[in-house]
């Protein structure tokens, strides 16, 4: 048993699509979230400030003790994750790229796989270099769709507006006739219902922060570290922390009750 908390940090709200999975398969986890409001996206940043974002988001988290970090960040989990795990030696970091890419191997009936992503995560090639590792005969590409994170962020994740953008990023992904679509950010699953319609029913996405969710399960299971107590969010963000709450309740499909404090992050 280990009652300390889990830490989850996104660039955004994204990230709360994992906590509201977390919430569901481990009730009984305190959780810490950090949402780096004042910075979103990361996506569009060079490789050397997402790392930096990193180290700081994670030194915040470790001050509460955590026993675990979920990156709920696909851009994170693609280029600062690889070079940040080394500087952490002693703390389990997961990220979103394995285990969405284990679920896209195992779901794709054609071999063919399309990754949508931030153009950071898209540049690291990231889900691609995986899903080979996983099943070299697995064909993937990658559709970097940087009005997503900006389009949920700002509450259309549904209407014309929303389909135009999901028609134009995806006529490529169905000319290629990907069978399997990995939504690699953790915003993208508020577009899930313009994006299956786009792209049709025959058509699988896969939910990089529920099947994190998942992996984080399985971790602390297998290390002993599941809590037996009644477990509780609490939330950080290092910007507005009203708009926070609000489009929160979005992700997280219910209201936000606790309070959310703001926290300078560059201290870290």
């Amino acid at each position: 048993m280990d009652q300390r908390s889990i830490g989850v940090f996104d660039s955004g709200l994204g990230g709360l699509t994992a906590v509201r999975e977390l919430k569901r398969v481990l009730p009984t986890e305190n959780i810490i979230y950090f949402g780096d409001t004042g910075r979103v996206p990361y996506g569009t940043r060079s490789d050397a400030a997402i790392v930096k974002y990193t180290r700081q988001d994670i030194n915040f988290l470790k001050r509460f003790d955590v026993k675990m970090i979920l990156v709920a960040c696909g851009t994170v989990s693609s280029v600062g994750l690889p070079v940040l795990r080394e500087e952490y030696p002693g703390l389990p970091l997961i990220g979103v790229v394995e285990s969405a890419s284990r679920a896209a191997a195992k779901a794709t009936k054609n071999g063919k796989v399309a990754i949508l992503g931030t153009n950071g995560t898209i540049r690291s090639g990231s889900y691609q270099a995986e899903l080979k590792r996983i099943c070299p005969d697995v064909d993937a590409i990658g559709k970097a769709c940087p009005m997503f994170v900006p389009l949920v962020e700002n509450g259309y994740t549904d209407g014309q507006v929303a389909r135009l953008i999901v028609e134009e990023y995806l006529e490529e992904v169905l000319k290629f006739g990907a069978d399997t679509i990995v939504l690699g950010c953790t915003h993208y699953p508020l577009l899930k219902k313009v994006i299956s319609e786009v792209a049709g029913s025959d058509v699988t996405l896969i939910d990089v922060g529920a099947q994190a969710a998942h992996l984080v399960k399985e971790e602390l299971t297998e290390r002993g570290m599941l809590a037996e107590e009644d477990g509780s969010v609490s939330y950080y963000v290092s910007d507005n922390v009203e708009n926070f709450a609000t489009l929160g309740s979005l992700f997280l499909q219910c209201e936000i009750k606790e309070q959310v404090e703001k926290i300078d992050i560059e201290r870290f």
